[in-house]
């Protein structure tokens, strides 16, 4: 039976962004949080795989806030514990020093079979934490997989490529990244919500990890964000006119050919 962790994010909520008209900077105060839309495609994955082969699913967060809504949300999924790392330390880490942590977290939880990700996190949308991660714990891994077939201790994936799919297989333990095409994330029941509540969440800081804290945040990290802009979106305001409707129609096309918006 399979142990399965599922690296988990609690990202800001994309959708409810909004930028000062003035500036051009991101409005970051009051933004809702939730899980990251492609971790949760990798939980319900495990859970999937829970269901046809039995085993344990855990998840792992990493957060500078309290991310307890979020990994309670997961156990309601069908996660059988969470951990959560938070540390006031991790503010402004980067991937690699988020990288740094979940090795860790996932060497103190122990043996394990396969460790899910997304593919990326919808804010941030690196693509870089499964295969550092991978790297970091010598294991293999297989990024963007849209389908995931277990055969004891081999995994095959289905890779989604720019103009192709590809099938590939590895032994265990390795981390996979999926993407969002893999499944659709169930809507977790109210039995499933009251049981969650009963679940366990473990509570680590980056002492219990043995991480130094020069190894996270800003002094661990080898990419600083500088500022965050919305881009701005101006109109031409081109106003096409003719004597009737297909002298527009054919002045309207030549301008979207000369504004290279379709081909000839």
């Amino acid at each position: 039976m399979p142990r399965i962790i599922v690296c988990l994010k609690q990202a800001i909520d994309v959708s409810q962004l909004k930028a000062d008209p003035a500036t051009g900077k991101l409005i970051m105060t009051s933004v809702p949080q939730k899980i990251s839309d492609f971790d949760k495609n990798a939980l319900e994955e495990a859970v999937r795989l829970k269901e046809k082969f039995g085993g344990e699913i855990l998840t792992v967060t990493v957060s500078v806030e309290d991310a307890k809504t979020s990994v309670r949300e997961a156990l309601a999924m069908g996660a059988d514990r969470g951990y959560l790392i938070t540390d006031k330390a991790l503010e402004f880490s980067d991937t690699l020093a988020t990288s740094i942590v979940l090795a860790e977290a996932v060497k103190k939880v122990g043996q394990c079979d396969l460790i899910l990700c997304g593919e990326a996190s919808i804010d941030g949308f690196s693509a870089q934490v499964g295969p550092r991660m991978a790297e970091l714990l010598n294991i293999p891994v297989i990024t963007y997989a849209r389908k995931i077939t277990l055969e004891n201790n081999t995994v095959i994936a289905e890779r989604v490529l720019e103009d192709r799919y590809e099938t590939v297989k590895t032994k265990t333990p390795a981390i996979i990244t999926v993407t969002k095409e893999i499944n659709e994330p169930r809507i977790p029941s109210l039995m499933s919500i009251m049981k969650a509540s009963k679940k366990e969440i473990i509570y680590w800081t980056l002492e219990d990890l043995d991480i130094p804290v020069n190894k996270v945040g800003e002094l661990g990290s080898g990419i600083k964000i500088i500022d965050i802009l919305a881009p701005k979106t101006e109109r031409k305001k081109i106003v096409i006119e003719g004597e009737s409707p297909v002298e527009v129609a054919e002045k309207l096309v030549k301008a979207l050919i000369q504004e290279g918006v379709v081909g000839r």
